[in-house]
């Protein structure tokens, strides 16, 4: 993941950092992303930040919404293909969306990324395998390079989950398909 990456559109922006973090127990890299909104000064008038407590304290917690769903807005080109294939759990549609270099990064970070057709492929089908994943699409900041999609995550497979709040940025690549998809939630494939 790059040190830094940043997304910038006259209504808003989304940046993402890798925060290093020493504690008793070693040191801590915890990726974080923040988005918001910029005000008619040119100043940010709300400033969201997602991460997941997995790397900070061993496992999830769930976050509540912090927007409310936006039913007419439009995901555009490859990010709405991946996002069509997250809902309907279609693995090869997933796959697909990626370059055959892409990769997908977890929420736990940097040791969580998954990359290449073959490495993907085992994740979603992993991911997929008691159905999809339906997310509530909430905002969207795109300056056609990057995209940052804030979201709620609803249900999992077959089981439904308290609304929880999460952001994925993505990076296009060359071929217009995804570079690169990095997460930022504390949502977790149901237990059996």
């Amino acid at each position: 993941m790059p040190a830094s990456l940043s997304c910038i559109t006259p209504r808003g922006g989304a940046e993402e950092v890798l925060v290093h973090l020493d504690s008793g127990e070693g040191r801590v890299d915890l990726p974080v992303a923040v988005a918001g909104e910029h005000d008619e000064n040119n100043r940010f008038a709300e400033l969201r930040v997602y991460y997941s407590t997995a790397p900070l304290i061993g496992s999830h917690a769930v976050r509540a919404p912090v927007l409310q769903p936006d039913p007419d807005l439009e995901v555009p080109d490859v990010v709405g293909e991946y996002q069509r294939a997250l809902a309907a759990g279609d693995t090869e549609a997933a796959v697909a969306a990626f370059e055959p270099d892409g990769y997908m990064r977890d929420p736990a970070g940097p040791a969580h990324t998954h990359r290449g057709t073959e490495q993907l492929r085992a994740l979603y089908e992993r991911f997929f395998a008691k159905g999809g994943i339906a997310l509530e699409h909430c905002a969207l900041i795109d300056d056609n390079r990057a995209c940052a999609l804030e979201y709620n995550v609803r249900r999992w497979g077959g089981t439904e989950l308290p609304p929880q709040a999460g952001i994925a940025v993505y990076e296009r690549g060359r071929s217009g398909k995804l570079a690169a998809a990095r997460i930022y939630d504390d949502a977790g494939p149901p237990l059996s």
